[in-house]
């Protein structure tokens, strides 16, 4: 993910900090399932982390909770945040998500989450092997994610002609949950489960596992 990705969000931060968040009962679910996997000595990652709401909310449930964005303007605003909160276990980091990001080594992570960024991703196949190298043995990936593929609605038409405007990012990425699913499963990911949790028919509620390691 490029500067020119972030330049693309960083335009829209105050406004994307400011609107509430869409379907809360959905989000809140979403969360609950979050916590569930978690622990007090829970080390976290919110990949694509925006404003910091999905962190900050899990900020009480784990030992580290740690996001990233590409753009600086929305953790610029994530870190107000987290400051008004008094979050100290909350860290934010500016940059994308590839080998270079080094702030955790491979199996130093509890949960990486990954909410309404899959779809975005350059490299998809990569971003979820790296996730699944940072998680530990145990380990859980949480997903929510926005799969156009199986819808009837001309989608791609319409975001390329909304990408002409600027009021879309380079990759939206048009695909299924059963394709998802494999990427998952090709990336190393066990036990994939999807979760209704009343979102939108379009978006897929995914947990997946990294393997036990067994003496």
């Amino acid at each position: 993910m490029s500067g020119r990705v972030g330049g693309f969000w960083d335009n829209l931060a105050e406004k994307y900090a400011a609107q509430p968040v869409e379907l809360p009962d959905a989000f809140d679910k979403k969360i609950a399932i979050t916590r569930s996997l978690m622990t007090p000595d829970s080390v976290v990652l919110d990949i694509g982390c925006g404003t910091g709401s999905l962190a900050l909310r899990l900020a009480d449930a784990g030992r580290e909770v740690h996001g990233l964005d590409v753009s600086p303007e929305m953790i610029r605003i994530a870190r107000t945040k987290t400051a008004a909160q008094a979050a100290d276990n909350v860290t934010f980091h500016v940059g994308p998500f590839d080998e270079g990001f080094t702030a955790f080594e491979p199996e130093g992570l509890d949960v990486v989450c990954a909410y309404s960024i899959l779809h975005l991703l350059d490299d998809r196949d990569a971003a979820l092997a790296h996730m699944h190298r940072l998680l530990k043995p145990g380990g859980a990936l949480v997903s929510s994610t926005v799969c156009l593929g199986e819808s009837w609605v001309p989608f791609s038409v319409m975001i390329g002609l909304m990408r002409l405007f600027g009021k879309a990012p380079r990759v939206v990425a048009s695909i299924s949950e059963a394709t998802l699913m494999d990427e998952m499963q090709a990336a190393g990911f066990v036990d994939i489960t999807p979760h209704d949790v009343g979102a939108k028919q379009t978006t897929a509620f995914i947990v997946a596992r990294k393997a036990e390691r067994f003496s």
